[in-house]
């Protein structure tokens, strides 16, 4: 007897899915039952999205999101749940990164790291949490079955790495994040997890596998080889699930042995 994961009736809130990690989770959630909600800032390529899900036979619904500005996170939470339905499971995405060594680092710089991947994340999850507990109470409609935040930390959060320091610190704080989340809002029945993704090669950053300095890169991995987005689809799809209902306030590192 074959055992799978079936997240249909769930509704999953994907930022950061108009490329990479994002535009992976959601085609994902989507092919495994959800319907997905696609939030970015760049609204064209979540229709392509959209229409790519719809293709196959998914649900996928597109919202514009700037995760950096709180007004906009309260309304695309809110267009989501009234368009689509409350929200059951967030894939908390939206990421930048820029590379110099720390003495280079401006205040613009540092800013616009943890900006989005630390504060942006940070009322992200509060929005959708906020909405969770009310249900969970009772004071909103719906009933209730738990939720499921799902912080995409980084393994530079926890093995840092050269000229990414500021990078490595937002995320090592989304980490740290993730484990007061997951010690406040367990009681509401929401378990709050970090996926901290090693090397995955994407559209961003594929073409630096082949220079120099990214094959040296490879070369310094325990397997020489850099991951596919489509390797973290089945922690993505457990994390999301009823079935990790005993899992809260984890850190798992999905990077192929890097911090080993």
């Amino acid at each position: 007897m074959a055992y799978s994961i079936d997240l249909s009736g769930r509704v999953a809130f994907v930022t950061g899915a108009s490329s990479g990690l994002g535009a992976q989770f959601a085609q994902t959630l989507a092919r495994a039952g959800a319907a997905v909600v696609l939030a970015s800032r760049r609204v064209d390529r979540l229709k392509d999205l959209r229409a790519r899900i719809e293709g196959e036979g998914g649900d996928a619904h597109v919202v514009e999101l700037d995760v950096t500005d709180i007004g906009s996170i309260q309304s695309a939470v809110a267009h989501a749940e009234t368009e689509v339905g409350a929200i059951d499971i967030l894939v908390n995405n939206s990421g930048v990164s820029t590379t110099q060594r720390l003495q280079d680092v401006t205040e613009e710089d540092y800013d616009f790291v943890f900006d989005t991947n630390t504060k942006g994340a940070f009322f992200v999850a509060q929005e959708v949490a906020k909405r969770m507990i009310a249900r969970a109470r009772g004071a909103a409609p719906g009933t209730y079955m738990g939720g499921r935040i799902i912080n995409i930390a980084s393994m530079a959060g926890l093995k840092v790495l050269p000229q990414i320091g500021v990078y490595a610190m937002s995320k090592a704080a989304v980490i740290q994040m993730t484990k007061a989340m997951a010690l406040e809002w367990g009681r509401f029945d929401i378990n709050v997890n970090a996926l901290c993704p090693g090397y995955i090669a994407t559209e961003i950053n594929r073409d630096h596998w082949e220079t120099e300095n990214g094959r040296k890169l490879v070369g310094m991995l325990p397997r020489k080889r850099v991951g596919k987005p489509e390797y973290l689809d089945g922690l993505i799809v457990l994390l999301a699930s009823g079935q990790s209902h005993f899992v809260n306030g984890a850190v798992i590192a999905a990077d192929d042995g890097f911090g080993v």
